[in-house]
């Protein structure tokens, strides 16, 4: 008699495909799963259900690994935040290399949607921000600057760096929502908007908003984080010792 395998079923009856085994959770693939959520859907979209949902489950069975969404959110940012690279501290070139962290952070929280809003409003607490922290503080404190000058410049770049990342992702989400794939393309768009608005203003009322708006809307994004963050470097300086 031939094997069971050899036998075809029939086309009124189901065939049942074997159960793929399921992966075993841990918190690390949750965060993963989480952020790739936040980087493809954003902050909105991400809930301990939507998360689930990746590894064909109930939310209950992330509770075992995750308290809720809001620590879920904090080791999101904080596996994000360990994608900075730091150097040694030189106290030396304390400028340069603040200057320098600052970029890269920007870079970093950029490139995650709009994940920069889950630091606003936060106190450091995990390794990696601790670690950026004792970074920045220590450059400073070394480059000969007091700890209570030192802490307030550092918590006003960092507000700077994480403030400018989230504003521009509200940009790319207002991309996505106008169903635009080019980010120049909506820029531009965005841009043109202003500079036409701007130039119906009656001049009588605001001649300088209307006689420079090129000026106005001459520089791009990274343009305008540079000059900010120069700024701030130039006003650390003329407080150093």
């Amino acid at each position: 008699m031939a094997g069971s395998e050899d036998f075809p079923t029939p086309p009124w009856r189901k065939s049942r495909k074997p159960a793929a085994l399921k992966r075993q959770l841990s918190q690390d693939l949750i965060v993963e799963a989480g952020l790739r959520i936040v980087d493809a859907e954003g902050l909105e979209a991400l809930s301990m259900r939507r998360v689930a949902q990746e590894f064909d489950t109930g939310p209950a069975s992330l509770y075992a690994h995750v308290a809720n969404k809001e620590e879920l959110l904090e080791l999101i940012y904080e596996r994000v935040l360990g994608e900075i690279e730091l150097p040694e501290r030189d106290p030396s070139r304390w400028k340069e290399q603040l200057r320098a962290y600052a970029m890269e952070a920007h870079r970093v929280l950029s490139a995650h949607s709009d994940l920069a809003r889950v630091a606003l409003a936060n106190i450091p607490s995990g390794e990696n921000s601790i670690r950026a922290g004792e970074f920045v503080f220590g450059l400073l404190i070394e480059a000969g600057m007091s700890p209570r000058d030192a802490s307030l410049s550092m918590d006003r770049i960092s507000l700077y760096v994480t403030g400018d990342a989230y504003e521009g992702s509200l940009h790319y989400a207002r991309m996505r929502a106008a169903g635009l794939d080019s980010p120049q393309e909506y820029f531009e768009h965005f841009v043109r908007q202003i500079s036409d608005y701007y130039r119906a203003l009656p001049s009588e009322r605001f001649p300088h908003i209307r006689k420079f708006v090129d000026e106005l809307i001459a520089d791009d994004g990274e343009d305008r984080f540079r000059y900010g963050l120069d700024l701030i470097l130039d006003g650390i300086e003329a407080r150093m010792p």
